[in-house]
């Protein structure tokens, strides 16, 4: 078999709907089709897709060469608090390190704070007799009759988890491998994580959070992923199941049940990685990704094909907006900013009698009150369909049937009664506010990177990021909005343009102008041995390219930048190039460089991963031609509110060169895309729609 008749699948599970993308060699998408989430074993509903789109191509699950998959299990088992029992063990005297956290409040005049949730109270918090110091020499040595009597302490607590974060461990981990082995020996049952395998990095608390949240999801997605990986074998698939990450790579499933915190935000991530190959298709310098599922609002800035990244995020924030209010959890991610807002997010009236929508999401069961599964509180997709932006006969392929009546109905009842307004007009105050609480977060975003919107453009997929794009990208400023093909289940079509990688991090303190060479290149034969035996695992024997960089900061600050290195050991002759490099970067993130300031490094970082294909320009787009669609459908206008007739016309009946005024519908199987009446959108060369702002909603 060829590479171009290779067959590949990909499954996304998000908390609203499952996506199923069949693949054949690079590009050509076969299928693809959207099943709602059973949330009681998320497998059924993945099974349902996978036969779906079988059907559709008349080819069977063992014909399958390569198969990924993402979920939001791992995430929402950290958000919803689903996961095992965990205890600390910390070194003596160590034991109140989530208590004391950053030595700060989040909101410093809040009398009322809410301080984050930890997920181990301080009775779960026990400590051992060892110390390492800061070089990984052994001050204090660990003695096996201190780990007995901690085992009546973990007996007694009731944790089926155990996450341990010794002092120094980064650089020494010795204490917490023999402190794993003897526990995992007398306790077999009993799921053990260790920091200095999760997230080796110095600072105690940020390492310590990752360390429980990876012990908090391990039973649960080791469950899960055996579960799933033995259902699809037993319908045929014979390939291995490589699982998306949070940074934008893939690992195995063994690899995931070990490390199970980096398939937080999996999902988001492969939608990531679509919008940078679709910009590096277009020749987009920068980029917004909008990716709007069915429970939550996604947008990533993306700057030359590249996804921002990251080494640090927070789950579950107390105060949704505000740094420092949730768990810190250290791994490599796309930085992104994520908020509850999506199809299924419930509109309602406060005691205040103020219209609030979302964060609480009515998900796939019940769903929205229109899908008639039970559901009584009206959603964004209630409004939608209110609205007349989603028509009944052409939502999710047919599977899904839609009640308008029962929808408006809903949105009378909770939102038009309390505020005097009919249910069109409820629907209306539903949409508004959605959708700038989307084009907030993605302002909030781009300040908080020193960024701007405004020249950007955006590319926008999900189930109801077509739908909502035009409404979006006014209020934040954008003009130009590109929809690629099949966007419905993009993040899943991003999954399989995603490389096997894998990144380590590792603390070791140096300044740059005293560097041991010698050590610093050893540290980085460990990593790069340590990355390509994972990287083999999903890889086998193809090529492979590895990355390095250093986290570097002026002496005595507390946070770093990253600066890329050779990619070979390094020598005396590279330390004045360094200086440069961060004395530049630095610049660029914060006006000027500091003269006379020494530079020090705290964190290396290695990420090893298989090489993207060379990604073919997208053609010239032929002449544009206006296409007069001969079927409308009524819509309130979202630009002066008031009832116009839109155009309706399915996407493949669009061919490149074709441009369409506004205001339209353009339908296809998982989505439609609203043209707001200030746009226009045509065709480009591969398929995309170009949506383009020009005040007249007519021809650009």
């Amino acid at each position: 078999m060829t590479a171009n008749d290779m067959l590949r699948l990909a499954i996304d599970i998000g908390g609203t709907f499952t996506d199923t993308v069949l693949v054949r060699g690079d590009e050509e998408i076969l299928a693809s089709t959207k099943t709602l989430t059973t949330h009681a074993n998320p497998a059924d509903g993945a099974m349902e897709g996978a036969a779906r789109v079988m059907a559709q191509s008349g080819r069977s699950l063992d014909e399958i060469s390569g198969f990924i998959h993402g979920t939001t299990l791992a995430t929402n088992a950290l958000i919803e608090r689903h996961g095992a029992v965990v205890a600390t063990i910390t070194t003596e005297g160590f034991r109140d390190i989530l208590e004391i956290a950053y030595e700060r409040r989040y909101s410093q005049y809040d009398i009322n704070l809410e301080k984050p949730d930890l997920l181990v109270p301080r009775e779960r918090a026990l400590t051992i007799r060892e110390r390492m110091s800061a070089e990984g020499n052994v001050l204090i040595a660990l003695d096996d009759s201190a780990i007995n009597a901690l085992l009546t302490d973990i007996d007694a607590s009731g944790a089926d988890a155990v996450a341990v974060c010794l002092i120094h461990s980064y650089a020494n981990p010795e204490h917490e491998r023999r402190l794993r082995d003897v526990l995992s020996a007398k306790r077999p049952n009993l799921t053990i994580s260790i920091s200095s395998d999760v997230s080796p990095e110095a600072r105690e608390f940020d390492r310590l959070c990752t360390t429980i949240a990876n012990a908090y999801i391990q039973p649960l997605m080791e469950s899960y992923l055996d579960r799933f990986a033995t259902r699809f074998a037993a319908e045929g698939v014979t390939c291995p199941i490589l699982m998306m990450t949070a940074g934008g790579g893939m690992c195995t499933i063994q690899t995931a049940v070990r490390f199970p915190i980096r398939l937080v935000e999996s999902g988001p991530a492969g939608g990531a990685i679509l919008a940078a190959r679709i910009a590096a298709r277009s020749g987009l310098e920068s980029v917004l990704s909008f990716d709007v599922g069915g429970t939550t609002a996604k947008l990533c800035l993306i700057d030359n094909a590249r996804p921002q990244t990251s080494r640090q995020f927070e789950i579950a924030r107390a105060a949704r907006f505000i740094k420092g209010s949730g768990m810190p959890v250290r791994i490599p991610v796309i930085e992104m900013i994520e908020i509850g807002a999506g199809g299924g997010s419930i509109a309602g009236v406060d005691r205040l009698g103020r219209l609030t929508v979302g964060p609480k999401s009515a998900g796939s069961e019940p769903g929205p009150v229109a899908f008639d599964r039970g559901g009584t509180e009206p959603t964004v997709t209630d409004s939608d369909i209110t609205l007349g932006y989603i028509v009944p006969e052409t939502f999710a392929e047919g599977h899904i049937s839609i009640d308008p009546t029962a929808a408006k109905l809903a949105l009378t009842r909770v939102i038009g009664t309390p505020l005097d307004v009919d249910g069109t007009g409820a629907a209306d105050g539903v949409s508004r506010i959605v959708d700038e609480s989307m084009a907030s977060a993605g302002r909030m975003h781009a300040v908080e990177s020193g960024k701007d919107l405004g020249s950007r453009t955006m590319i926008a997929f999900g189930g109801n990021g077509p739908l909502h794009a035009t409404r979006v990208a006014r209020s934040a400023g954008v003009s130009r909005i590109v929809i690629p093909p099949n966007p419905g289940v993009g993040s899943a079509v991003g999954f399989l343009y995603a490389p096997v990688s894998f990144e380590i991090v590792r603390s070791r303190f140096s300044m740059l102008d005293s560097l041991d060479m010698n050590g610093i290149n050893a540290l980085f034969d460990d990593m790069i041995s340590e990355a390509k035996d994972v990287v083999t695992q999903g890889a086998g024997d193809r090529t492979m390219q590895t990355r390095r960089s250093a986290f570097m900061r002026y002496n005595g600050q507390g946070h770093e930048i990253e600066i890329p290195l050779p990619n070979r050991p390094l020598a005396s002759g590279d330390i004045q190039p360094l200086t440069k490099a961060f004395e530049a970067e630095y610049g660029k993130q914060f006006s000027r460089p500091v003269p006379g300031m020494q530079i020090e490094i705290l964190n290396w970082s290695v990420q090893v991963a298989t090489p993207n294909g060379e990604i073919p320009k997208v053609p010239e787009t032929p002449k544009l031609s206006t296409l007069t669609p001969a079927e409308t459908r009524p819509i309130l206008c979202d630009v002066d509110g008031t009832k116009k007739e839109a155009a309706f016309i399915a996407r493949d009946r669009l061919h490149p060169g074709q441009r369409i005024a506004g205001p339209a519908l353009i339908t296809e199987p998982q989505t439609t895309t609203l043209v707001s009446a200030d746009f226009s959108a045509h065709v480009d060369s591969i398929g995309n729609l170009v949506l383009i702002q020009n005040q007249k909603g007519g021809a650009a």
